[in-house]
């Protein structure tokens, strides 16, 4: 798995243009580049809004998905999280639509820790409690995270090949078949993340205060958010998520190691092939696996 490259080309003179085009209240203000994540460039807009625009065609769909749910779920979630503010049309200089966002104060869990687990694990536990409700019919169907556990042993085993070297490929396995022997998911799917590791969760003095990046928000398993929150959370931090969110019992602690394991997996092939930053974030998040999974 690589970072992939842009399909279009995205400079300050392109995001000027649609904001004059599209918002020109907002076109005069301070516009400063950020990043570019796995799916969208993204633009500091003054003090307080952020632009995020597609990098590739396959991140417009989630764009759009975006979009149309997270203003829906933000009032029942008790953690900031990037629900559109102002939304951007496809216009003759840029193909697909995107959005402007509130600026959410606090720094990437893979540049910075939890030291405050206690309360870092109740705030997580208290989000995902809420946002694990049952899905409407309506809600998006993830081919990668709305899938049972079983049906991703094949990317499970793939990446193990290629990483096994650098890590503790027997006791992962262990875990993998731990989880496939639990009992799976039989109540109706719930809102996931699905995409919940620790790049995706800002911290701010230690704690949690927002999640970011809801490109994969679907219907599945609650187990899929339950294994990104290992990756991030100390033992005393996981205890509280645990307590918070209730009803964490063997064969979903299960289930989740092995999405944990296979997120962790993801995110080392990431750091090994162009990402070098996430190298530090999967190694620990795999040895918390190992440690607290199973």
């Amino acid at each position: 798995m690589t970072w992939p490259d842009a399909e279009v080309e995205l400079d300050e003179a392109l995001v000027r243009h649609l904001l004059r085009e599209q918002h020109p209240d907002l076109a005069g203000r301070p516009l400063l580049y950020v990043d570019a994540g796995f799916d969208n460039s993204l633009w500091r807009l003054g003090d307080d809004l952020l632009v995020r625009l597609p990098r590739r065609l396959i991140a417009a769909n989630l764009t759009r998905k975006e979009q149309h749910w997270l203003p829906r779920l933000a009032p029942v979630l008790p953690l900031a999280i990037p629900a559109p503010v102002r939304i951007g049309r496809p216009s003759d200089r840029f193909p697909w639509p995107w959005s402007i966002v509130p600026w959410l104060e606090g720094v990437p869990g893979d540049r910075a820790s939890v030291t405050e687990p206690l309360d870092a694990g109740g705030r997580l536990g208290r989000f995902l409690r809420a946002l694990h409700q049952e899905a409407p019919a309506s809600a998006p169907f993830n081919p990668w995270r709305s899938v049972a556990l079983r049906d991703r042993t094949g990317t499970f085993e793939d990446r193990l090949a290629v990483l096994q070297a650098h890590l503790d490929a027997r006791g992962l396995r262990q875990i993998w078949k731990g989880a496939l022997a639990a009992n799976p998911h039989r109540d109706p799917p719930v809102w996931i993340h699905g995409d919940l590791h620790p790049a995706n969760v800002l911290l701010s003095e230690g704690t949690v205060v927002g999640v970011l990046d809801f490109g994969d928000l679907c219907e599945g398993d609650p187990a899929t958010d339950l294994g990104g929150a290992l990756l991030l959370l100390p033992a005393d931090g996981l205890q509280a998520l645990k307590l918070e969110y209730g009803g964490v019992d063997d064969h979903l602690w299960r289930r989740a190691s092995a999405w944990g394991a296979l997120f962790g997996l993801m995110l080392l092939e990431l750091a090994r092939e162009d990402h070098p930053s996430y190298e530090g974030m999967a190694r620990v998040g795999l040895e918390r696996v190992l440690t607290y999974g199973g």
